[in-house]
């Protein structure tokens, strides 16, 4: 699945001529904002894939896993197993100052959320796959409750 994720975002980069950048440089609700489009769509993709059900059921499915104190909660779940480098990126969107804030959550968790989008973004943008989905997969796994069973 990572060779078919770089390979998409190859060729996005060579069709739009994108040169590479250097990420740390950028603000952390940049980071967050691809961030939150990067996570959502590992957790539509995962939900979708186990099951044909009724999009009404999917987005309570998949809503529950992106709102921002179920992202809240993966964070301090997830903060000691940060690299250095991702933890500082987790208190730059934590530290940021957003100009909105989420309709059913509290200041704290808005921003303990940014900081884990921006930790998304981070490796989203960095092709960091393998490391992206390690800690969705243990995030989800403690917090919504999806069941992974172990490969052989």
């Amino acid at each position: 699945m990572e060779k078919s994720i770089r390979s998409f975002e190859d060729s996005v980069d060579e069709a739009f001529h994108l040169p590479e950048k250097d990420w740390k440089l950028y603000s952390p609700l940049t980071l967050a904002y691809i961030g939150d489009a990067a996570y959502e769509m590992v957790v539509r993709s995962i939900y979708v894939k186990r099951s044909n059900m009724q999009t009404q059921k999917l987005h309570q499915k998949v809503t529950a896993c992106v709102k921002a104190q179920t992202q809240a909660k993966m964070i301090q779940l997830l903060l000691p197993e940060l690299t250095e480098e991702e933890a500082a990126v987790y208190r730059r969107g934590r530290n940021s100052k957003p100009h909105t804030k989420a309709k059913n959550a509290s200041l704290g968790e808005y921003l303990e959320a940014t900081g884990f989008e921006a930790v998304m973004g981070y490796l989203y943008l960095n092709r960091e796959f393998d490391r992206m989905q390690k800690l969705i997969r243990r995030g989800m796994e403690q917090v919504c409750g999806l069941k992974v069973p172990n490969q052989a």
